[in-house]
């Protein structure tokens, strides 16, 4: 199969750091490749290479001529269109092609054009822009309002429809899931599972990776290793060869002491010199054999809190929501100190207002909530990364928080939360997205709470961060109420699943593969991509002789629409003529009999074209095999 996508031997620096130096990989066509590798190793900066937006110091990155590379670069723009003709719009190729057909005359530049857009199903686009949109959010109505109604991050899911939607050879994602809720990562994983095309999608979502992706392109030490199959795949073969060099490292620094305490024993004794020496030559030519880094994770270390005696939240007819409008009703519900809840359902739907009422953000409208005295109550929240005080350290954020307590013991539970010593006096807003979500959960969970409220916490965490997670969440002993985009997570840490949906909140009785396959039923599998793909596979099977065969008889068929419509022209003004009453006055008699007969005529003309028509439609049908 050949390549669609070959980097060749590349070398690319950053402010003198090196992120690639001779990293070289082959994708081969219609693969699915996720692309994994440490936060700030390059993976993003891969991307702009290949896409031209930065230089390479040296290598080559090669595509095919002609083939289109497409990414979600920015949020669609906060314009009057609505959704629906915003995501039409990204495939430029089939607006060009509309376009173009209203105003070609050339006969053979005609049937060019509709063969072109019969070969991108030009025809059911609607249909399958309306299915990418309600796959990842959007219902009906939704669709049909202007992209101005929605924020930035629902205008970041219509851009990614857009690129779905136009279909690039080479599909690029950059942690496409970090903008969507837990049912948009569902569809997604489904829908990149069957796109046409090859894709290169960078993931630190391990379901993602072990069910819409064939290959895994790894980015360690500054090269590019491409393993084949999904993440687990990978991580197991990974671990295995590391485990051999390990040992092989073992062995070999065990060999080299042994040579080296020869060496030193005897190099100065005339006798042992020569073979001294040569011990000395052999240890300086053994091959370094280099461990692999990705194990060195910090682990999350939460305190645990005492017991309390159950329930430890009870809900009783509770409404909830903003302004004296309720988002939440008849909510009973009850928490218990060993509970480990998932919140299912849609983004707004109202999953971050229960977290919200939960966290004592928000008070009922109605009924009430009883907690017990002693509750303690830890809450992470996305935006709360963001409120962070960038202009401040992590151990000036700890000395707000325990002024009394000595620098060390600040320093010591920093380092407990994944932050060392030189995190720990860099200014926030120098920090990573990860470090600072790190800081962030260190903050919430402080005070050792007997319910830790989870929203969103993994989006800028990468797998090891993920799985040290969901080590720490195993080991609290308090409860987790959690809200996240991560269904690897979900599965590894919730026992419970609360759906919030149609202003209720219930039990959902069955696990995460079965909500996965109702809300597939629901949103639709990728289907329509499925079926396109199928079409694809036949029509190129059939291959352009059969386009060839079929264009002259697409130009006759547009030929015998153009003299219709021409008619038809004709017949419109014909009869406003003819309805003019000043027409039917004894002086206009001559001109009245003329129009009548020319009316005779072009009755004769329409009945020739339309059967011309019927007769080009019935040989093209035949052409197509219809």
């Amino acid at each position: 199969m050949p390549a669609m996508l070959r980097i060749n031997d590349i070398t690319f620096s950053i402010e003198g750091r090196p992120l690639f130096e001779g990293a070289s990989a082959v994708i081969p066509t219609g693969h699915k490749v996720g692309f994994v590798g440490r936060n700030g190793t390059g993976k993003t900066t891969l991307f702009n290479l290949i896409t031209d937006k930065l230089v390479l110091e040296d290598g080559t990155i090669s595509v095919p001529k002609g083939a289109r590379i497409g990414g979600v670069a920015q949020e669609a723009p906060a314009s009057d269109m609505s959704l629906l003709d915003t995501v039409l719009e990204a495939d430029t190729e089939r607006t060009a092609l509309l376009a173009e057909a209203e105003t070609a005359t050339d006969p053979t530049r005609i049937g060019d054009i509709h063969g072109r857009l019969a070969d991108i199903d030009a025809y059911s686009a609607e249909a399958r822009a309306a299915s990418i949109l309600s796959g990842l959010g959007f219902d009906v109505v939704a669709q049909a309002r202007p992209c101005a109604d929605f924020s930035g991050g629902w205008r970041m899911r219509v851009a990614l429809a857009g690129v779905l939607f136009a279909q690039p050879e080479i599909l690029l994602l950059d942690e496409p899931t970090n903008y969507l809720d837990l049912e948009g990562t569902i569809w997604l994983e489904t829908y990149l599972a069957k796109y046409p095309h090859t894709v290169l999608v960078i993931s630190h979502d391990r379901e993602l990776l072990n069910r819409s992706v064939n290959a895994i392109l790894h980015l360690e030490n500054r090269k590019l290793t491409l393993w084949t199959g999904g993440y687990d795949q990978f991580d197991k073969l990974r671990r295995e060869k590391q485990a051999q060099a390990s040992a092989a490292k073992k062995r070999q620094d065990a060999r080299r002491a042994h040579m080296q305490s020869y060496v030193d024993r005897f190099r100065y004794k005339a006798s042992k010199a020569k073979q001294a020496q040569s011990r000395l030559k052999m240890i300086e030519r053994m091959p370094a054999i280099t461990l692999d880094g990705e194990g060195a994770t910090i682990a999350f270390n939460f305190p645990s809190p005492e017991e309390l005696s159950p329930p430890i939240v009870k809900l009783e007819d509770v409404s909830v929501g903003y302004d004296g409008i309720a988002v939440l009703r008849g909510l009973d519900l009850r928490i218990d100190q060993d509970d480990r809840i998932a919140l299912l359902g849609a983004n707004g739907q109202g999953k971050s207002t229960l977290s919200k009422l939960l966290a004592g953000k928000l008070k009922p409208l109605t009924g009430s909530l009883h907690a017990s005295s002693k509750l303690r109550i830890g809450y992470f929240a996305q935006h709360q990364v963001d409120e962070l005080e960038l202009d401040e350290t992590p151990i000036q954020h700890m000395r707000r928080l325990r002024p009394g307590e000595t620098p060390g013991k600040l320093r010591a539970r920093l380092a407990a939360g994944g932050l060392g010593a030189e995190q720990a006096e860099t200014l926030v807003g120098k920090l990573s997205g990860g470090q600072k979500s790190r800081l962030s959960l260190l903050i919430a969970t402080i005070d050792a709470p007997h319910i830790l409220i989870l929203d969103e916490p993994t989006n800028h965490l990468d797998i090891q961060s993920r799985e040290a997670l969901v080590r720490a969440l195993t080991d609290y002993q308090g409860a987790i109420i959690l809200v996240s985009h991560d269904p690897h997570l979900v599965s590894m840490t919730a026992d419970r699943l609360w759906l919030v949906k149609d202003q209720k909140v219930t039990v959902f009785q069955e696990d995460m593969a079965a909500y996965r396959k109702l809300l597939l039923s629901e949103r639709g599998s990728g289907g329509a991509v499925a079926r396109q793909e199928t079409k694809a596979k036949r029509k190129a099977k059939k291959g352009p002789e059969k386009r060839r065969q079929t264009a002259p008889l697409q130009a006759e068929l547009s030929k015998c629409e153009a003299r219709i419509a021409k008619l038809e022209d004709i017949r419109v003004k014909l009869d406003a003529r003819l309805a003019d009453p000043a027409l039917y006055q004894a002086s206009e008699k001559g001109v009245f009999e003329a129009l009548q007969a020319k009316s005779v005529e072009l009755n004769t003309a329409m009945k020739r074209a339309e059967i011309l028509w019927m007769a080009a439609v019935e040989k093209l049908d035949a052409a197509k095999g219809l």
